[in-house]
């Protein structure tokens, strides 16, 4: 079994999307927000699930698509998961936190 961690970045994307989301509907922004956290716990049993992120080509960072919203994650080893950000698919990858390009 491999365990899963949110990094501070992945979970702050958590909270920014269920305070986006709780303009409109407080009770739609937790479902929202549970459901993304919970649809994490698959990979416990199977990292592989998700699909290679194609912007990195790079086996190692995947990701789960649910709904509307990527959740990336690196494979840091047999017994590391670590969920990197959380984001809206409309974006780019390359404009979130974990993934900015520095100038």
């Amino acid at each position: 079994m491999v365990q899963v961690n949110w990094t501070d970045s992945a979970l702050q994307d958590l909270n920014d999307i269920g305070d986006y989301i709780a303009r409109d509907s407080l009770k739609y922004a937790e479902i929202t927000v549970l459901r993304l956290f919970e649809s994490v716990d698959i990979l416990e049993n199977h990292p592989l699930l998700g699909v290679m992120v194609p912007e990195f080509e790079n086996k190692s960072i995947r990701q789960l698509i649910r709904g509307d919203f990527r959740i990336v994650y690196h494979i840091i080893n047999e017994s590391r998961i670590d969920i990197l950000t959380v984001h809206n698919c409309a974006r780019f990858i390359t404009n979130t936190r974990p993934f900015k390009r520095k100038k």
